[in-house]
């Protein structure tokens, strides 16, 4: 392994720019802002290089990357928007095995980002934390500074909510 700080830096960099992209996109919900986000998330690390004495890489990177997000948005807010901006095809892969299933796969998958981001702040980012970035609850409570149990609350609840609008879209196509 090699001890150039920069040759580490731009491994970091390397491993952990999609991660870092999520957690910003989570918050701005538009990917232009996130990765202006994720610029500045860097950026700080350079220059002060807390991130070679975290001890979990990746709560460390969340956490400085969801504060600049949350420092981002007042600024942003000021601007018209226009809704959550969807992923751009190569933020999200996806395996489309014909044109038909793709469009419907497609229709669905914006779907749910859609209902996603309607959800509130406070249920929205930490699912998105545990749902694409696979972390656990401790470390969503680490990252957003909130008790583990609250977490596991907030959780549920965006999952409840998500569960009864996707019940109530099945019934209204099938009624």
């Amino acid at each position: 392994m090699t001890t150039d700080p920069d040759a580490k830096f731009t491994a970091l960099v390397h491993r952990q720019s999609r991660f870092v992209f999520r957690v910003a996109y989570a918050v701005l919900l538009n990917s232009h802002d996130a990765e202006d986000a994720v610029q500045e998330t860097f950026l700080k690390l350079y220059r002060n290089r807390g991130w070679e004495r975290a001890e979990n890489e990746r709560a460390y990177l969340a956490r400085v990357a969801w504060r600049e997000a949350i420092d981002l948005r007042p600024r942003r807010s000021q601007l018209p928007v226009a809704g959550p901006e969807p992923l751009e095809a190569d933020e999200a892969p996806s395996l489309q095995p014909g044109p038909e299933q793709a469009l419907l796969s497609a229709s669905e998958d914006s779907m749910i980002h859609a209902m996603i981001d309607a959800l509130p702040e406070e249920l929205r980012v930490p699912l998105a934390l545990s749902a694409f970035e696979e972390l656990h609850s401790p470390e969503i409570g680490t990252i957003l500074g909130i008790p583990e149990g609250t977490v596991r609350t907030r959780l549920q609840r965006a999952r409840q909510i998500l569960r009864q609008k996707l019940t109530s879209l099945q019934e209204s196509r099938y009624a």
